[in-house]
């Protein structure tokens, strides 16, 4: 039986992506790796804003009236403390 690849939270993606990042800004990988890096990290920030998409849309459905319309307020972040 084949067991499934766990799926990486955004956060431990975020970390990788910063880890990433910090390596390509020192300069000192060879071009390869370099190549890679890059590569794996572009994938990486694919994965991060379709995950963002997808909670933004969760959101809006969780925000929505009854009549399905958004309910649109500016964001404060006093908000989340006081729900």
């Amino acid at each position: 039986m084949t067991q499934a690849k766990k799926e990486k939270r955004f956060d431990e993606i975020m970390t990788e992506l910063e880890s990433i990042v910090g390596k390509l800004e020192s300069g000192d990988l060879p071009l390869e790796e370099a190549l890679a890096a890059f590569e794996a990290g572009v994938a990486m920030v694919r994965t991060l804003n379709q995950r963002l998409t997808e909670a933004e849309a969760r959101i809006e459905v969780l925000t929505a009236e009854p009549d399905g319309a958004p309910r649109l307020r500016p964001f404060e972040r006093d908000d989340v403390q006081k729900e």
